[in-house]
């Protein structure tokens, strides 16, 4: 049997395919100008000195990146789509005044790389030193909105941001979900030169197995936050740090090794928090704080969270911290699905408020788009 002949391939025109990437170019940046425009008449019909945060809709922002995920059929992934349609908002929000958003600092941090992960480049990004601050800034109008850490997948609640929900007016507008990569960070040639390392304490946490393994006699110090241990590591001789690639370039550190922290799924949980309740978006999450009275016997958790139940109302995460009241009394912090202002939750809260000594609505906001 004679085999066929195998065709051989036509040959590739570089210089043609460069030109039809050029015309895509230009038929891209024409698109994103077009874009700019429409964007631009939103703020004009705001009021001539309308600012960014008068016409930023987080929700409608949601709903434009569920709806890039619907429509990528690659080869980019859904995260590098989401991140370039997220730049494209970001920039042509800001062509009058960029939103500020005040993060816990410095820079360098998680909560940083969080800030542009949802707002985009396009804003200007505010540290501040404590989560306290962050909520002052808000509330004032100083800041449009604040990022702050709500929760590490190993590590736990972070505990004062809950606090300051107790006493803030400010309502959350939003949630971020981070991927957390932390990297031993420093200056030395090799880890036989490690002394100390200094870190924020999660961040410790979070690596004491790979670091109980490889540099078990090194001194652990913790610190405000790995920003600050970057600062150090910088400064000062024999000490590493914990922190990601933009603390490495921040603080001008080599990455001595990648990748220790004991957990392949590490990922910290950041909100976004202002002044305004949100309207819904069509895949939304409700967090209420609520208390019972504590002169109810036993089971008043079960009764007080039965509406829950009865509406069929999904509640996944409840947290429970002193209420600053009195002593052994306790607030209930917790995450449901769904939007307040929509059934079937609407009408459970409606219910359970009336079992409750203390009811709030946190935020009603879109779930983190990822």
């Amino acid at each position: 049997m004679v085999k066929a002949r195998k065709q051989k391939a036509p040959e590739l025109d570089i210089s043609d395919v460069r030109q039809r990437i050029d015309e895509v170019d230009r038929q891209i940046q024409a698109l994103i100008s077009e874009r700019a425009r429409f964007a631009q008449q939103i703020g004009i019909s705001k009021g001539k000195m309308a600012a960014a945060v008068d016409y930023y809709r987080p929700e409608r922002e949601a709903e434009v990146l569920r709806s890039v995920l619907e429509r990528n059929e690659g080869p980019l992934s859904n995260e590098e789509m989401l991140r370039l349609f997220r730049e494209i908002m970001s920039a042509c929000l800001a062509q009058q005044e960029p939103l500020k958003i005040g993060f816990l600092g410095p820079e360098g941090t998680f909560t940083q790389a969080a800030v542009y992960k949802h707002f985009g480049h396009s804003v200007r990004a505010l540290p501040f030193a404590t989560i306290d601050e962050v909520f002052q800034e808000v509330e004032s109008g100083a800041a449009d909105f604040g990022v702050v850490p709500i929760e590490n997948s190993s590590e736990g609640t972070v505990n004062n941001t809950l606090d300051m929900f107790l006493t803030s007016p400010l309502k959350i507008g939003g949630e971020v979900e981070l991927r957390i990569e932390q990297h031993l960070l420093g200056r030395m040639a090799s880890l036989e030169s490690i002394e100390r390392i200094c870190a924020h304490e999660q961040a410790l946490a979070q690596c004491r197995g790979w670091l109980r393994e490889y540099l078990p006699h090194v001194e652990l110090i913790g610190a405000s936050s790995n920003a600050a241990g970057a600062r150090r590591a910088r400064d000062e001789g024999g000490t590493a740090a914990i922190g990601s690639d933009a603390a490495a370039e921040v603080y001008d550190l080599k990455i001595l090794v990648n990748n220790i922290e004991d957990r392949a799924d590490n990922a910290t949980r950041f909100l976004v928090v202002g002044r305004e309740l949100l309207s819904a978006s069509g895949q939304d999450k409700t967090t209420i704080l609520v208390s019972a009275s504590h002169t109810e016997g036993a089971g008043v958790l079960h009764t007080l969270l039965q509406p829950l139940a009865t509406h069929n109302v999904s509640m996944t995460r409840i947290e429970s911290r002193p209420s600053r009241r009195k002593n052994w009394d306790y607030v209930f912090f917790i995450d449901l699905e769904g939007h307040a202002e929509e059934s079937p939750l609407a009408e459970a809260l409606e219910e359970l408020e009336k079992r409750s000594s203390l009811f709030r609505v946190l935020g009603a906001y879109p779930t983190a788009v990822s």
